[in-house]
This record gives C-alpha cells, structure tokens and sequence, in this order.
C-alpha cells in the first residue's frame, strides 16, 4: 500500500470506524464468506444503503452530522453521512476510501424540497469513491431501495468495478439527475466548505439551520424528496 493510499485508511473525527457502533455494522453486514475485497464493498454498499431511510431534511449545522458513527445509529439520514458511513466500513476493512463532492441538478425533486430550496440544484451531494482491483470508484448509498421504487427509479446497484452514480433517467424516460460540478474527493468531510456553499446557494435557510434541524419539513410521510 503506497503512502498516498494510507491517508484513505486512517480512523479521523468523521470516519470514526473505531467506534463500537460502526464496528457493529461490520458483524451486521458481513458474514465471512466474502470472497475478497469487493465482495466486502459490495455488501458494505448494500447494507448502508437500504439500513437507512434517505432524508435530505436531517441536514443541520451540527458537523457531528457527518460522522459515521452518528449515521450508524440514526435510523435515517441523507447523502453525505451515508457516504461517510460506506467510506469509514471499507478504510475498517483495510479497503481505501474517501468522500466525493459533487453538485447535481434534480428534475424530479419533490415540489416540497424544491419550494424549500428555492432551487432543483443540489449542491454539495455526497458520494463515496472506494479503491478496488487498482482504481477508484465511485458508490453513491444515498438512496434506499424502498425510496427508489416509490419514485420509479432503479436502485443503484455498485459491483465494484464501475461507477455507481444516479441515473440521468427514470424508469418512465423522463430527466433524473444531472451532475453539474465536481468538487473533488476529500481524505476527511470538509465541514466548513460544505457549510459555506450550502449558505451561498441557499441564503433564506441560513436562519432555518440555525435551530440546528429543518424541522417543519423532517417528515417523508406525504412527500418523496430526492436530492
């Protein structure tokens, strides 16, 4: 393992994987038949994405949002966090990991989430880029699969050897999810750029995360938001 893939290993404040309830998922997702480390990525992927409920409205201006651990033991959560989860079960494994940034354009966003963002741009989406077989690729466990068939979407699926990125179609044909900019990928969460273009594109919720939660809109009963 070269030393510029070691840093994509490490235990830091958000890919804590050293804590006991990110180790539970290892025993809960893993059974030891796994073959080799893409067998291990492939059910890390599976097991992160369906064990929680997509929300895009528990983002808060709490950075413990985005430790793995604090995904672990919430029952929902959104793109960001999830992926750090994905990242910091794989760096536990010994299987290289770290955070991609990306904002997207949803044409199917829920008329709730876009009245709230003002906007169908999303900026800021989180994904994972994982190291197998000599490259990186993307996973993106945001979506859960009960989610997805409720808004007529295939599941992603990630096999560990292509990118697993959102579809720029529904299942109807119609316009899904158009990546915009690139941001890059990061060894750790860059808390404070996140905070800083979540702000930028979004000024009238500034005053929202500050009460620390979207709460008028945490509830996914009546609507299907996908950012």
């Amino acid at each position: 393992m070269t030393e510029h893939l070691e840093q994509f290993l490490e235990a830091t404040d958000y890919f804590d994987y050293n804590h006991p309830a990110v180790q539970a998922l290892l025993d809960r997702f893993l059974d030891g038949s796994e073959s080799d480390d893409i067998a291990v990525a492939i059910k890390l992927y599976n097991g992160v994405r369906d064990s929680y409920h997509y929300n895009p409205y528990q983002f808060s201006i709490d950075p413990n949002q985005f430790k793995a651990s604090y995904c672990a033991e919430a029952e929902e959560s959104y793109c960001i966090p999830k992926a750090v989860l994905f990242g910091a079960l794989c760096r536990a494994k010994g299987i290289p990991a770290r955070l991609g940034l990306a904002d997207v354009k949803n044409h199917i966003s829920s008329p709730r989430l876009t009245r709230l963002l003002q906007s169908d741009v999303f900026v800021m989406h989180g994904y994972t880029d994982v190291y197998l077989n000599g490259k990186w690729i993307k996973a993106t466990p945001a979506f859960d699969s009960s989610l997805c068939q409720k808004i007529g979407i295939h599941a992603l699926e990630f096999d560990g050897a292509e990118d697993s990125v959102f579809q720029e179609f529904n299942l109807d044909g119609n316009k899904h999810m158009e990546y915009l900019k690139d941001h890059g990928t990061f060894a750790d969460v860059p808390a404070m750029q996140i905070y800083q273009a979540v702000g930028e594109a979004y000024p009238h919720l500034r005053k929202a995360y500050q009460d620390g939660k979207l709460s008028e809109f945490d509830s996914l009963e009546n609507d299907l938001p996908v950012s």
